[in-house]
């Protein structure tokens, strides 16, 4: 969502916080701006759309100053428009915001009769409206943003800046994450680490409920009680590489291309000597122990989950429930002693997730998460925490992470199974092996984009797909047709294909291509019955398979794609990589936004 950067530096502040809100374009916006303090004058620009269009702004009217906070929103209350764009100012005050104040409303009447109107739609114009009535009451700087950090119900954080105060910003975390960066005599904020890698190393993660006041020279954090709270100072390195597209058109066929590397990544991190054993990072968790587990995600997350249930079910005899973390949230299941629950998430960060993983918590659930950042708030309040090593993905539509993600997952199924005695020393030496493979399996999964070039090119004008898969490939079909929506913004489904008939197959017609996932296999001839009704019907099928299950089943069919052969095992994660190249080579050929698609944003902070 909304990326929040702030500088009290040494030079100009404008560029340093342009750049910094470019490293976080991958996490969606509509508008931006920036605000700068000027000797004693606060002043700002905001631009909608592109963060070019901002820079073109900055290039006709600059901002001087060597103190300022920056903002790329994504838009809550209030459509993309000038007024509504951040930073918000008034009075002395200029704010910054990424989550949803839900009493804003109830705020805004208390503020009407005071005799304080507003002019913009947004709930974040409330919080710098209050700050500054505040003020003009007499409160100092760090009193005002106190006390109206205190009024607000909901998930915030928020960076305030204060006309006459070149050398103070205060800002606060409840919900949304937020991060501090140590320079020699400057202080930097950003929404992550990779907004502020090139200014420093020197990272402090706010904790959830934290109020911090900066200046050059120090750093104050307060608790949720008041009292003061000693964060530690971690140093972090991130590959400034990873956010460049490094010769590729987009972040997002880089990011598919480096998938081989990812995973090579992985298996360095969990299997051991000599690839002969799993180890589990430290933590409290004895997988011998596992009885049920509950696995909660979001989006892409989610069909990680839901893959691996097969695997749990199948491999380690442990019944698994699934949920989607915005619907558990609420629920609010009945839990049984001794439940272990698994959360998956990119970002650490994700809001609902995030929520279900303290209502588990609550209930004395024991927590494993499997996150791309081990220093989210999602990492941090976990028992076992299991990286996945994907490095900053910065395309919206997860790919790297995904397949890294079912990897760990996948690794942590062996581990368990043959903790359990459910698979023997033989059985896992031979997982282990199929498991070394991936890179090179992905390697050549990947060698057939010009195929999948052309078969997108026919895909693009399409108005429907469906997406079709049996078994642990069926959540891979609805992460396909995942895919394909966010960044084509066709309309796709993804069924089991044994489901076809009780309903899906009503919109089967020839304007409609099927996208069958089926190598060869135990359910190979079931979804072949499945995709011959299809074709009877004058369906467009397009079969993904080997080349055992092509020379099988490829009559009739529109268009076919040839994968390497592999274990039923690890052909959710094979597979990916083509329904990712389909989805990416469909949304070139319409022309869309790729990395960055409308509506969408990368790290879902808020619900």
């Amino acid at each position: 969502m909304c990326g929040i950067v702030g500088v009290l530096g040494n030079h100009e502040a404008a560029p340093i916080l342009v750049e910094a809100l470019k490293r976080l374009e991958y996490r969606g916006y509509d508008s931006a701006g920036i605000a700068t303090i000027n000797g004693e004058t606060l002043d700002r620009r905001r631009a909608v759309g592109k963060l070019v269009n901002l820079s073109d702004l900055l290039v006709h009217d600059p901002l001087a100053g060597k103190s300022g906070i920056g903002h790329t929103r994504w838009a809550t209350h209030g459509v993309p428009s000038v007024p509504n764009a951040h930073p918000h100012k008034a009075g002395d005050v200029a704010v910054v915001h990424n989550g949803i104040v839900e009493n804003f409303r109830e705020l805004r009447e208390e503020l009407a009769e005071h005799g304080i109107g507003f002019s913009t739609e947004t709930d974040t114009e409330t919080v710098a409206l209050l700050a500054n009535h505040y003020i003009q009451s007499g409160l100092s700087p760090r009193e005002a943003a106190e006390k109206t950090v205190s009024r607000l119900h909901g998930a915030f954080a928020l960076a305030f800046l204060f006309d006459g105060e070149p050398d103070l910003m205060i800002v606060a975390r409840k919900g949304s994450p937020l991060a501090i960066g140590h320079g020699e005599g400057e202080m930097f904020v950003g929404s992550d680490a990779i907004a502020l890698a090139p200014m420093t190393d020197k990272i402090t993660y706010l904790e959830e409920g934290d109020f911090a006041v900066l200046t050059r020279n120090s750093l104050e954090i307060r608790d949720t009680q008041g009292r003061l709270a000693n964060r530690p100072m971690r140093t972090i390195t991130i590959d400034t590489t990873q956010v460049d597209k490094g010769g590729y058109k987009h972040f997002m066929a880089k990011e598919i291309a480096e998938q081989p590397r990812v995973l090579d990544r992985v298996l360095d991190a969990y299997l051991s000597n000599g690839a002969s054993q799993i180890t589990l990072p430290e933590g409290d968790f004895d997988p011998a122990k596992l009885e049920r587990l509950t696995m909660v995600a979001c989006g892409t997350a989610f069909y990680a989950c839901l893959t691996a249930k097969y695997w749990f079910e199948q491999i380690a005899g442990v019944p698994v429930e699934v949920d989607v973390a915005s619907e558990f949230r609420y629920r609010e299941p009945p839990i049984s002693p001794n439940t272990t629950a698994l959360f998956v998430s990119q970002s650490g960060e994700t809001a609902d997730t995030l929520a279900a993983l303290r209502y588990m918590a609550s209930q004395d659930a024991q927590i494993l998460s499997v996150v791309n950042v081990p220093e989210s708030s999602i990492a941090r309040e976990s028992n076992l925490v299991l990286p996945t090593h994907a490095g900053a993905e910065i395309g919206v539509a997860s790919t790297k992470a995904y397949t890294a993600q079912l990897t760990v997952l996948a690794v942590l199924v062996l581990k368990t199974a043959h903790a359990k005695g459910k698979i023997t020393d033989v059985e896992l030496a031979t997982h282990l092996a199929d498991l070394q493979s991936l890179p090179g399996l992905l390697n050549q999964a990947i060698t057939t984009e010009n195929q999948i070039t052309d078969i997108a090119n026919g895909l693009s004008n399409a108005r429907d797909i469906l997406f079709l898969g049996r078994g642990s490939l069926y959540p891979l079909a609805m992460e396909g047709a995942l895919k394909l929506k966010e960044i084509s913004y066709i309309h796709a489904e993804g069924y089991a294909a044994g489901e076809l008939k009780h309903g899906p197959i009503a919109l089967v017609d020839k304007h409609v291509p099927i996208i069958v996932i089926s190598p060869s296999g135990g359910l190979f001839e079931k979804t072949v019955s499945n995709m011959q009704e299809v074709i009877a019907r004058a369906g467009r099928v397009v079969l993904l398979s080997d080349e055992t299950g092509l020379k099988l089943a490829s009559d009739g069919i529109w268009k076919s794609l040839t994968l390497p052969d592999c274990s039923e095992f690890l052909a959710p994660i094979v597979y990916a990589v083509p329904a990712q190249l389909l989805a990416y080579h469909t949304a070139v050929a319409k022309g869309t936004d790729v990395d960055q698609p409308r509506n969408l944003a990368k790290s879902v902070t808020v619900e």
